[in-house]
C-alpha cells in the first residue's frame, strides 16, 4: 500500500498476513496440507471417540434399566442414596453429597467466579460488557429473581461467543483488501484494534478467549438447569431446597432460621 492508504508503519506491515507471503485460499475454510495425516486428524478422532464412549454409556444404563425393570433416578448422581440429611452426617457423607450436588448448592457462585476470570483475562471490551452483565445479575440479589434474569443471561453468551468466532475468523485474505480500520484515514492504532477485540491482519484476535467464554456459557447452562431443578419436588427432597434462610438477609437473624449451628452467632 501507498503511504495515504495505510496507518501503518513498514515494521508491522511485515508480520500482516496479507504482505508476509502468499497466501493460500483454502486455509481460511480450514483445510492446510500435512504431514503425517493422523497428527492433523487425531484431536477430530479423540471428539468421535469421546462421543462413541459417551453414547455408549447411556444406552448400557437404559437396557440395564429395560431389562431388569428399574426406573431412572431423579438425578444424575454417583452416590444416590445420599440425600441433604446425610449431609451432617460425617464427613465421608458431606464429601459424597458434595460430589452429587456442589454444582446444585454453589454453582451460581462458581458462575460468578467464572465471570470474573473472563474478566481479568480479556482486560477488553468485551470483558467491559461481561462487567456490566455480573453487575445487573448480581444487583437482582435473591436468587428467585437471578433465576428470573438468568436465561437471558445465557442467551448472551451463545451470542457473543458465536459472533467473537466469526470476528476471529475474519475475511479471507486471498482477495489482499485490508479492514477499514487500517486506512491511513482511520484514528487507530493496534492497541485500540486489540483491546475491541476487531478482526486484523496484523494483530489477530486472541482465540483462547473464547475458550474462557466458552468455560462459563457451559456453567451457566448448567446453573439454568439447575434453576429448573429447584422447582421440582423430587430433587429438593433429594438435595435439600435453595430458599434463603432469612428473607432480610441480616446475618443476626440468621441463627433464628438456620435449622444446624452455623459457629457464628451461635456456639
Amino acid at each position: 500500500p501507498g503511504e495515504n492508504e495505510t496507518a501503518v508503519n513498514l515494521e508491522e506491515l511485515k508480520t500482516s498476513v496479507l504482505y508476509s507471503g502468499p497466501v493460500d485460499p483454502a486455509e481460511w475454510v480450514g483445510l492446510r496440507k500435512s504431514y503425517p495425516l493422523l497428527v492433523y486428524l487425531r484431536n477430530n478422532l479423540l471428539m468421535l471417540a469421546i462421543l462413541a464412549f459417551e453414547v455408549t454409556i447411556y444406552r448400557h444404563q437404559e437396557y440395564y434399566r429395560c431389562r431388569n425393570n428399574l426406573t431412572a433416578p431423579v438425578t444424575r448422581t454417583i452416590f444416590h442414596d445420599i440425600t441433604r440429611a446425610h449431609l451432617d452426617d460425617g464427613l465421608v457423607n458431606c464429601i459424597k453429597y458434595f460430589i452429587n450436588y456442589f454444582f446444585y448448592k454453589f454453582g451460581l457462585e462458581t458462575c460468578f467466579l467464572l465471570s470474573v476470570n473472563v474478566i481479568g483475562q480479556r482486560m477488553d471490551f468485551y470483558a467491559m460488557i461481561h462487567a456490566f452483565w455480573l453487575i445487573a445479575v448480581l444487583y437482582r440479589r435473591r436468587r428467585k429473581a437471578i433465576a428470573e434474569i438468568w436465561p437471558k443471561y445465557c442467551c448472551f453468551l451463545a451470542c457473543i461467543i458465536m459472533f467473537q468466532y466469526f470476528l476471529c475468523i475474519g475475511i479471507p485474505p486471498a482477495p489482499c483488501k485490508d479492514y477499514p480500520w487500517r486506512n491511513g484515514n482511520a484514528n487507530f492504532n493496534s492497541n485500540i484494534i486489540k483491546w475491541l477485540y476487531f478482526p486484523d491482519f496484523i494483530v489477530k484476535p486472541n482465540p483462547v478467549f473464547l475458550v474462557y467464554d466458552f468455560m462459563l456459557l457451559l456453567c451457566a447452562s448448567l446453573q439454568r438447569q439447575t434453576f429448573e431443578d429447584e422447582n421440582k419436588a423430587a430433587v429438593r427432597i433429594m438435595a435439600g431446597d435453595n430458599v434463603e434462610i432469612c428473607m432480610n438477609l441480616e446475618a443476626s437473624s440468621f441463627s433464628q432460621h438456620n435449622p444446624v449451628p452455623d459457629f457464628i452467632h451461635c456456639r
